[in-house]
Parts: structure tokens; C-alpha cells; sequence
């Protein structure tokens, strides 16, 4: 049986509550999360840092593979690639997640995070990223 998802409240998540990241879907191998842009999240030069996108992409695909585990299994990052298309300096993020492919102790997924401002909507990044599936202890 497909476990149920933890919210990110109460502490299931404290890194992805410091940067302000929510689910707002969750199922069949998908998981949709969004971040509010917000000055603290920004680098020296006045944009976005890039770790708030990757977070969003890291924290995404866990979330759409959770939901293919069963009871018993885990799941940890092997490896994420990310590209970055465009700087972010307003608006709402939104990163969508998809399961690839998912065997017995490795999976590949795919997450799209795209900004949300006064311009309308755009591709901000797209990341490929490696899971390990491993049983509890």
C-alpha cells in the first residue's frame, strides 16, 4: 500500500519550511510544490538564489516517489542535474515532478519549475534527478 504524504508542516520538512515551500499536489507519482519569491531567498546580485530552485526540484522529486513507496521503503537524492533558464527576482514558483521511471532500488524523475510574476508564466529551470529506494531498518 502507497504510503500517505506528510505535510510540511510540523516539522516533516524544516529546510523546505525555512525557504517557504508548500505542496499543493501530491499522487501517482506527481508532486506539484510552490514558493512565494521573497528578498531573503535572493543572492548578492538581486535575483533568486539558484539552491532555492534546486531545493524546489530535490524536495519535488521526493515527493512524487514518496508516493510510490510502500510502507516499508525510503528514498534518498543519488543525483540531481539542474538547469537554470531564467534569473527570478518576483512572483510565485511552481515545480512540477513526475516519476520517469521507477525499479526495484532506483528511480528517475523529472521536475519543472516554472516562475509566475507581472510578465505572466516561464520556464525558470528544469532538473533531472537520480533517487536510491532502500527498506527500513
Amino acid at each position: 500500500m502507497p504510503k500517505e504524504f506528510p505535510t510540511a508542516s510540523g516539522g516533516f520538512n524544516p529546510f523546505g519550511e525555512l525557504v517557504g515551500l508548500v505542496f499543493t499536489g501530491y499522487g501517482g507519482g506527481r508532486s506539484t510544490c510552490e514558493v512565494l519569491v521573497r528578498e531573503e531567498l535572493f543572492n548578492p546580485h538581486g535575483v533568486l538564489h539558484g539552491g532555492v530552485l534546486y531545493t524546489m526540484a530535490d524536495t519535488g522529486m521526493g515527493g512524487a516517489l514518496y508516493s510510490l513507496l510502500e510502507e516499508s521503503e525510503l528514498c534518498t537524492t543519488v543525483e540531481i542535474k539542474i538547469v537554470y533558464f531564467s534569473a527570478v527576482r518576483s512572483g510565485t514558483l511552481r515545480c512540477e515532478t513526475r516519476v520517469i521511471e521507477r525499479r526495484a532500488r532506483l528511480a528517475v524523475l523529472e521536475s519543472e519549475i516554472f516562475n509566475r510574476d507581472g510578465d505572466g508564466e516561464r520556464l525558470a529551470a528544469k532538473a533531472l534527478g537520480t533517487f536510491y529506494i532502500y527498506r527500513k531498518e
